[in-house]
């Protein structure tokens, strides 16, 4: 088995006299690369690269770094929406509208394109939402898991519903499974990208070529659908 990733390492470096910290994690991949988000940046190295040129890189696009960073502090937080009678979100790709109700079996109840809350003083339509979506989410990535497991060889893995604001799913050597319940906010065919990619992992724990023929085995349409995966992730309802 090949090693696991490292623990991220928090670390800091001089660009064009600003200090900039940056997260340092270390795993099989092959290239050093830099990525930014909210948390800041973040450094994926191979095992064997030397800190001297994990840096230089960092330096090379050190402008790149620092504007990218701008970016990020000038961005306003997202609005949080205001769950309400009337309010429609997408799940799976459909519109789904939300009804509040003050009688009801159960806090909240799928029936169609709709879906009933029943709001209380402890739980608020926002919480009712979140939930009633995180089971449903549940439910449909088990599914997937189950239609694709079989077709690369696997047994079905363990499901963990995961709350990560920008990984959209992780597999840990042990064989278990995180997905983001947010993906319940977009189409079908993205939810079953996410889960093949992840899948693909049981078999290669890497992101190697190998590792991206297993991926086209599942999801022939993988690169269009992680396209659209970013896309969608723009407009995701914070709740």
């Amino acid at each position: 088995m090949p090693p696991a990733a490292t623990p991220e390492a928090a670390r800091r470096i001089v660009l064009d006299g600003q200090p900039v910290a940056y997260q340092l994690r270390r795993s099989q991949r092959r290239t050093i690369g830099l990525t930014i988000d909210h948390r800041g940046l973040r450094v994926g190295a191979p095992h064997q690269a030397r800190l001297g040129d994990i840096e230089g890189l960092i330096r090379q696009h050190g402008q790149w770094v620092l504007d990218k960073l701008a970016n990020w502090r000038e961005q306003p937080p997202p609005a949080t929406l205001a769950v309400g009678d009337g309010t429609v979100v997408f799940a799976l790709g459909e519109p789904l509208t939300v009804a509040i109700t003050e009688i009801a079996r159960s806090r909240w109840q799928f029936a169609g394109n709709r879906l009933y809350l029943s709001p209380t003083a402890s739980a608020s339509a926002n919480q009712l939402l979140e939930k009633a979506l995180r089971e449903k989410a549940r439910a449909v990535f088990t599914e997937r898991l189950g239609h694709y497991a079989p077709r690369l060889g696997v047994a079905l893995p363990p499901l963990r519903l995961s709350s990560a604001r920008t990984r959209w799913g992780s597999c840990s050597h042990s064989g278990g499974i995180a997905l983001n319940w947010r993906l319940i906010f977009m189409p079908l065919p993205i939810v079953d990208y996410v889960v093949c990619h992840e899948l693909a992992h049981l078999k290669e724990m890497n992101h190697s070529p190998r590792f991206w023929s297993v991926v086209e085995q599942l999801c022939p349409e993988w690169r269009s659908r992680r396209l659209e995966l970013r896309q969608h992730a723009r407009q995701i309802p914070q709740l």
